[in-house]
């Protein structure tokens, strides 16, 4: 966007059991790396539950979307992923819950519609309260399972959901016009300038050395420049959120990909302060930024199955 209209704001419409089996799962509360703004940000531990049922297309399950702090029961409606309309409900351990639905027990393939349910889901529950999201696809064979994995990871979900309570997530990417900027480097930059101009004069455009010089010395500025914008925007940012996680960027065009986490009332000065930020800038950066999420790069429960010693 440019620093004439507010940065886009938008929704994505776009994770045990005693008894024996023939596979185990492992399930990790994955926190995000020490951040820009927050270094000093605390880790959250690994923890590895016992076997879990493998899925089997013929028996009935629970797809289950994230955990919440609740010790009562709770339902959100009858918005569960698959499209038959079934009701979104929690299964309880202590003052702890998992928000799930009822559904066939099998591999949920990543489509949009699926995607979409997923994030549907996750949308209304926020709206109410925290919630750890679970990594899209996860599905459990009974609710007596979920409680056993909810016993299992207690400690750690109600160290999780304290820090998390109230806060929220949002998503920053800013990208540049690349030939925009080289066109001001070979204007502003004094050595750059000098060079393009000395061989422009001596007609040296097909000369291989030339050229190969002048990009390398062009890419070297595009670094350091792009590292100077990026410090600009999270020196920005800083006072306003809890912490950041930068992603790696996307293409070539991309300079910044990270998200922010911050407490929810101060969601309009996060926006205030982007939309400063991004006039600063004018027309040599894009703005874009999506939210409210759940805090899915700070924290993340994950699923994967893993070969148990009585396969």
């Amino acid at each position: 966007m440019s620093s004439t209209r507010r940065p886009v704001k938008t929704v994505r419409k776009t994770k045990a059991a005693k008894k024996k089996s023939p596979a185990s799962q492992v399930i990790a509360l994955v926190p995000a790396p020490a951040s820009a703004l927050d270094p000093q940000s605390a880790s959250a531990p690994e923890f590895v539950t016992g076997p879990i049922p493998v899925p089997d297309v013929r028996q009935e399950g629970r797809y289950v979307y994230g955990i919440i702090q609740s010790g009562a029961p709770v339902s959100f409606g009858r918005i569960g992923i698959g499209g038959r309309g079934e009701m979104v409900y929690v299964v309880t351990h202590g003052d702890i819950a998992a928000v799930v639905s009822r559904t066939p027990v099998f591999i949920f393939d990543p489509t949009r519609e699926n995607a979409l349910s997923h994030e549907h889901v996750i949308e209304t529950v926020m709206k109410t309260q925290t919630i750890i999201p679970m990594s899209f696809g996860t599905v459990f064979r009974t609710d007596d399972d979920i409680r056993e994995v909810l016993r299992s990871i207690y400690p750690s979900v109600k160290d999780v959901l304290k820090q998390m309570a109230g806060k929220v997530e949002f998503g920053l990417k800013v990208t540049w016009d690349r030939e925009r900027i080289i066109e001001e480097l070979q204007r502003e930059h004094e050595e750059i300038h000098r060079f393009h101009q000395e061989i422009t004069r001596k007609h040296l455009q097909s000369t291989y050395f030339a050229r190969m010089q002048l990009g390398r010395m062009i890419d070297k500025a595009m670094e350091e420049r792009s590292a100077e914008y990026v410090r600009d925007i999270y020196e920005s940012l800083r006072t306003i959120c809890v912490a950041s996680r930068d992603n790696k960027p996307i293409g070539d065009k991309m300079i910044l990909n990270a998200a922010f986490l911050l407490e929810r009332e101060r969601e309009a000065e996060f926006d205030a302060a982007v939309n400063k930020v991004a006039k600063k800038f004018g027309e040599r950066l894009n703005f874009k930024y999506t939210g409210p999420w759940p805090p899915y790069n700070f924290v993340n429960i994950r699923l994967k199955l893993e070969p148990s010693s009585t396969a």
